[in-house]
């Protein structure tokens, strides 16, 4: 029984994580560019130099990303509801399912 607890807890951040992850791309690549002073926009790609290095197909293509959220999210938000779902079930059916206490008839 603690197995399927411990199963459900790992599955809530993975959940969660590939949900928000575009997102997370999408703010990086933005910090990124912000912070070396480039230009970052879904149109096409841009010269970033960060260190001497172009980073601007990088950061592009990072930022693309953030499209895939039209699917991440949804997705995750599903997913987090059938979590839920089995969560409760398993809390409803573990407590009716508990041995009888010790010493009781």
């Amino acid at each position: 029984m603690r197995l399927r607890w411990i199963v459900m807890a790992a599955l809530l951040p993975v959940i969660i994580g590939i949900a928000v992850a575009p997102m997370i791309s999408v703010m990086v690549a933005g910090s990124i560019a912000k912070a070396n002073g480039c230009v970052l926009h879904e149109g096409f790609v841009n010269p970033c130099v960060v260190d001497g290095k172009d980073m601007g197909e990088t950061l592009y293509a990072m930022g693309m990303m953030g499209w895939l959220m039209i699917a991440t999210i949804p997705a995750g938000i599903i997913a987090l509801i059938v979590w839920l779902i089995v969560a409760t079930i398993m809390l409803v059916t573990g407590r009716r399912s508990a041995p009888p206490a010790a010493g009781a008839s």
